[in-house]
């Protein structure tokens, strides 16, 4: 059913808008791309079983922030179900988790 994330600013508390994302499994780039307004993205509409790796480019959302960039794997296992892999973003610290 597809692997979709959303950006949230903590500092800020709203979405981030326009933060670059990319998602890669093995060698193949599945989406490159950016959050919409609301902080959203839908990554693919399909994810097949397999090791993902979800890179947020935080860099050039928080030039000041501690951290580049946020990279987060995570596993696929069912096809049929839907990954929501949220991160709540700050200059200085992120946290993510399984969204539904």
């Amino acid at each position: 059913m597809g692997i979709t994330t959303h950006v949230l600013d903590t500092a800020k508390g709203r979405p981030a808008a326009n933060v670059r994302v990319t998602l890669v499994r093995g060698d193949e780039t599945i989406f490159d791309g950016a959050t919409d307004n609301d902080g959203r993205a839908r990554l693919t509409d399909r994810a097949e079983p397999g090791t993902y790796r979800l890179t947020f480019h935080t860099g050039a959302y928080n030039p000041d922030g501690f951290f580049p960039e946020a990279t987060i794997a995570f596993r696929v296992e069912n096809a049929e179900q839907h990954y929501h892999v949220p991160l709540l973003l700050s200059p200085f610290g992120y946290a993510t988790y399984r969204g539904s």
